[in-house]
């Protein structure tokens, strides 16, 4: 797409004020999808450096903003931790081309708020935390599950730069099982319910995500029973949060829903056991 309204490329590096008509340029692959009117010059983020994913000594995973699909996938290859599987099933829950995984970021997936962002799902699943530049230099750190607010709606004020995501160690250690549902072979998630069991305590945390408009993580201090499920799951997710678009009814994406969490509770369940 020909974004004839953009006069300006800005290097990152290199701070410019803020101006009503900006944008960040990470992957270009949303940006450049459709027309844009109402830009007028993008702060390209590609040449700022950022180590794609790093191992902290502490044992949290901190994955760049600019981090690709591509990155992402090759890194989480050599990870031996429980929680591995994940990234590689979340990846692929893109069924993008090689073209996109190669420039599409992982910050880019959480900052379009889609509620089929595959990256949305697996960061929240994990607890993991953005952290977020402000222009005036401030740093604040916001929960992914709290950052998406609504299909295509987000936690980011204007000018705001999402910087990068964590996972605690933690969550690297968890048990997790993924199910996703699409209304074709090669279609968009109409639902990704992802669970995690802690082998700590025992807890167990459900992630919903695709089927409604924002993500919803729930937890349970021991793994529920199948009424203790389903009622936490009607009381978080209300009528008007379930999405409706080409990709799916709202019945059917909360029938799968409920359907994937008690596959999961099982699965899961049954381990803790």
């Amino acid at each position: 797409m020909d974004l004839n309204t953009v006069a300006e490329i800005l290097d990152a590096r290199q701070p410019t004020p803020w101006r009503p008509g900006d944008a960040w340029l990470g992957g270009g692959t949303y940006l450049f999808s459709e027309p844009q009117p109402h830009l007028r010059r993008l702060v390209d983020l590609s040449r700022t450096g950022w180590t794609p994913v790093e191992l902290h000594p502490d044992g949290s995973l901190e994955i760049a903003a600019t981090c690709t699909i591509a990155q992402l996938s090759r890194f989480a290859q050599e990870l031996t931790t429980p929680a591995a599987p994940l990234f590689e099933q979340c990846c692929r829950a893109f069924l993008a081309s090689f073209k996109i995984w190669n420039m599409a970021t992982v910050g880019g997936n959480l900052c379009n708020a889609l509620p089929a962002g595959p990256m949305i799902s697996l960061t929240a699943a994990l607890d993991a935390q953005c952290l977020l530049l402000s222009q005036d230099g401030l740093r604040r750190r916001v929960h992914v599950a709290d950052f998406v607010t609504g299909a295509g709606r987000r936690d980011l004020a204007d000018g705001e730069l999402l910087r990068s995501i964590t996972v605690p160690a933690r969550a690297l250690t968890c048990r997790t099982a993924f199910r996703q549902a699409s209304l074709y072979g090669l279609g968009r998630s109409g639902v990704l319910v992802i669970g995690t069991l802690d082998p700590l305590d025992g807890s167990l945390a459900l992630t919903i995500t695709a089927s409604t408009v924002r993500p919803f993580r729930l937890w349970f201090p021991l793994p529920p029973t199948a009424e203790e499920l389903h009622t936490a799951i009607t009381s978080a997710v209300a009528d008007d949060d379930w999405f409706d678009d080409i990709h799916g009814l709202p019945e059917w994406r909360a029938h799968m829903t409920f359907h994937y969490a008690e596959e999961i509770r099982r699965e899961l369940g049954e381990t803790a056991a």
